[in-house]
């Protein structure tokens, strides 16, 4: 095994930096990965401008990255369901197991959960990987390491879906066309959604949505008048929609989700923004509107492996940029300032292709 374990560290504030780190010693129940694949997310970048989200802070350096797939390099001595060559992609967050939430099947609501790049806890943004091996899943030879790592975005976009009940007939409003409106977008359609309406500021992002197969999209001002908005999407569904996905959790968009949903229809909140925005709770309870959190995923990564395998979820249009782990800076500018287009950056910790099968 080389000693190369080259690392993608935030020190703070604008300060990331790429520096050699010793290769992880694993336990019985942990594999060894040799990483492949990592996709810029939003909250890496948030840590890199901000240095804290919420009531995670960045207090010491941090490995960044977490949705990632790697190559399974060796085995803890209790991992029976992986082999050494295995491909597959890393569920980031691992839950304590034995608490209420954890034997309740809540488990992204454990207390004691270890989420990687959340402080104080590292990423895997780094040539060589510790990972608890029952939150690894072996990916199929025709899904690619690029999907892997995606798998873990469009997690988001299951367990929002599943939190709203989207099934057969549904009435879709997704707010935002960033990464996770767009893996919302595709999951609400192979859940069966009858029409699906994705709103957001940029138009480029709207043409992508549509070229995945959005029915709607509307081109949004930050400015706009929120009620307004709600019976221009009225007008151009023909329909209140039943189910509202607000992906960017600005409190605008928390107010429109409010008032686009019909009667008796649910919201939920997938993007976290304000800690106390502004709703119009009341116009939500006389309506009997659900309004419903997102944080995370839990059970989703098998359903979001299952959509990309059998093919009725394409995930490979969200990639607009490939960097190496070399270009870390480059990648995260990419990311951070949209530049051409940016969806989804990938960075490659391992040449591209080295470990997808032809």
């Amino acid at each position: 095994m080389a000693n190369d374990n080259l690392t993608a560290v935030l020190h703070g504030i604008e300060d990331l930096r790429l520096e050699q780190r010793p290769i992880p010693e694993i336990g019985d129940h942990d594999v060894l990965l040799k990483m492949d694949s990592v996709g810029i997310c939003g909250s890496d970048v948030h840590y890199l401008v901000h240095g804290r989200i919420g009531d995670f802070v960045l207090n010491k350096p941090m490995i960044i990255g977490h949705e990632a797939s790697g190559v399974v390099a060796k085995l803890g001595k209790d991992v029976k369901h992986l082999a050494v060559g295995d491909r597959v992609a890393c569920e980031p967050g691992v839950p304590c197991r034995y608490c209420d939430h954890c034997k309740g099947g809540k488990y992204n609501l454990c207390p004691d959960m270890v989420f990687c790049a959340t402080p104080p806890y590292d990423g895997n943004l780094t040539r060589y990987y510790k990972h608890a091996a029952d939150f690894c899943y072996k990916l199929p030879d025709h899904v690619t390491m690029e999907e892997g790592a995606l798998l873990e975005p469009l997690a988001v976009g299951v367990h929002a879906c599943r939190r709203a009940g989207v099934g057969l007939g549904s009435k879709v409003l997704v707010l935002g066309a960033g990464p996770i409106g767009l893996v919302t977008l595709l999951t609400a359609q192979a859940m069966g959604a009858d029409q699906i309406m994705i709103t957001d500021l940029v138009q480029n992002r709207l043409d992508v949505a549509k070229e995945l197969g959005a029915t709607h999209t509307l081109l949004m001002d930050k400015d706009d008048n929120v009620e307004e908005i709600a019976k221009q999407i009225h007008q151009i569904m023909g329909v209140e929609p039943d189910k509202t996905i607000d992906c960017c959790g600005a409190e605008s968009t928390t107010r429109l989700s409010i008032f686009a949903t019909r009667s008796g229809g649910c919201v939920v909140i997938v993007g976290m923004g304000s800690p106390e925005p502004k709703i119009p709770l009341i116009n939500a309870l006389a309506r009997e509107v659900d309004i419903r959190g997102v944080f995370r995923y839990c059970n989703d990564y098998p359903a979001a492996l299952a959509l990309v395998a059998t093919g009725k979820v394409n995930v490979k249009r969200l990639i607009t940029h490939h960097f190496d782990i070399t270009e870390t800076s480059k990648a995260f500018e990419t990311a951070r300032y949209g530049h051409g287009g940016a969806i989804k950056v990938m960075i490659h910790v391992q040449p591209k292709d080295t470990n997808n099968k032809k």
